[in-house]
């Protein structure tokens, strides 16, 4: 991992909508469709099943907004930048070293044949790191271009 594999800034909220609307006022940022589904989620308390929702922004310096989910660890954060998201070569092995460096691993999204496709570490000083799995590049390309869900 390099600092140049930063893509992201991700933001929790309440209201997607709303709070891309306020992004898109105050800062004139454009939004793509809101994407997401139930996926399954690995937790240190076990597999879950989340509703995981969130919107780019189409325009540069690219933000996130992700739906909030209680009790997870998809909450709001303080300061409000909750996690920095890294394009990964190998999200096994980036999560294996981030681990190792201390940063523990909090979730984890695998494909159905169980590879990682994006992971979730917390670090023992700012915030959240998500690594994505570069093989999505192409597709997020894409959806932030035009602004639509990807098929």
């Amino acid at each position: 991992m390099k600092a140049t594999d930063q893509f992201h800034v991700g933001i929790v909220v309440d209201d997607l909508a709303a709070a891309s609307a306020e992004l898109a006022e105050v800062f004139g940022y454009a939004w793509c469709e809101a994407i997401g589904a139930p996926s399954q989620v690995g937790l240190p308390a076990g597999d879950a099943v989340l509703d995981l929702r969130s919107t780019y922004s189409m325009s540069t310096p690219r933000v996130e907004l992700v739906q909030s989910i209680r009790g997870t660890l998809w909450t709001p954060a303080d300061s409000g930048v909750h996690h920095l998201g890294y394009w990964s070569d190998d999200v096994t092995a980036d999560s294996a070293r981030l681990t190792r460096r201390g940063h523990p691993l909090e979730a984890l999204g695998t494909r159905p044949d169980g590879t990682p496709y994006w992971a979730f570490h917390r670090g023992s000083t700012g915030p959240r790191i998500e690594l994505v799995t570069r093989a999505l590049q192409p597709v997020l390309e894409r959806y932030w271009a035009t602004g639509r869900k990807p098929s």
